[in-house]
């Protein structure tokens, strides 16, 4: 079966994690791939190690044991995002004793989702178990990042997305790669962060909008 992961020993005995696309894509049937195989591996060596996340998401449940497993790791972690930590791979990357993220980085966290089938009492249960899932997440973020929980529960509605400057603004991130000195704090000021509906308005903009022949 195809993982999600792989492992780099170099020849000092480092090993390397690549974390790459969307994370637990085949264990909808059960955890034989992940996380219990990841654990296997993880704690098949010592050590200090780097993971090297690019990951649109996925589960969130096999997300919270990849984090709880990194975070319970003894040697030192260190995330560093090359490309994309989003939903659920925001979890995972948050694990790491610091966290580096690529100058065309980004990050993006988000409410958590479910598909539901049945009546307006399976409709309820369902809405219950995402907001708990919501409020879990929501515990590793502000142990990361020390925001409020009402800042972040409306970060996560508004689907929120990160530049590398942004992210390490707000605590989600400790530093940019490949910066030598250490960036101005108030220059932070230039990172964005937007909604998918900022996004979607921005587009439209560029179009120009003319009008249907027969009208003035």
């Amino acid at each position: 079966m195809r993982k999600f992961w792989n492992w780099v020993r170099n020849e000092i005995g480092e090993r390397t994690l690549y974390l790459d696309g969307v994370i637990a894509e085949e264990t909808w049937w059960g955890d034989e791939v992940t996380p219990k195989m990841f654990k296997d591996e993880l704690l098949s060596g010592s050590g200090n190690i780097t993971v090297w996340i690019n990951s649109p998401g996925g589960d969130v449940f096999a997300a919270a044991q990849i984090y709880n497993m990194l975070m319970d790791y003894t040697g030192q972690v260190t995330v560093k995002i090359d490309g994309l930590a989003a939903s659920a791979a925001s979890v995972i990357a948050i694990a790491g004793d610091e966290v580096y993220m690529s100058p065309v980085s980004m990050m993006m966290i988000h409410n958590p989702a479910t598909i539901a089938w049945g009546d307006s009492e399976e409709m309820r249960r369902a809405k219950e178990m995402l907001d708990e899932v919501k409020e879990s997440i929501i515990n590793a973020y502000e142990l990361k990042t020390s925001l409020s929980r009402t800042k972040l529960a409306h970060m996560m509605d508004n689907e929120s997305w990160m530049n590398t400057r942004k992210a390490v603004e707000l605590g989600f991130a400790d530093k940019i790669m490949f910066i030598e000195e250490e960036p101005d704090p108030q220059n932070f000021g230039q990172g964005f962060i937007f909604s998918r509906m900022a996004v979607t308005n921005s587009l439209l903009s560029k179009f120009p909008r003319q009008k249907p022949e027969g009208w003035n």
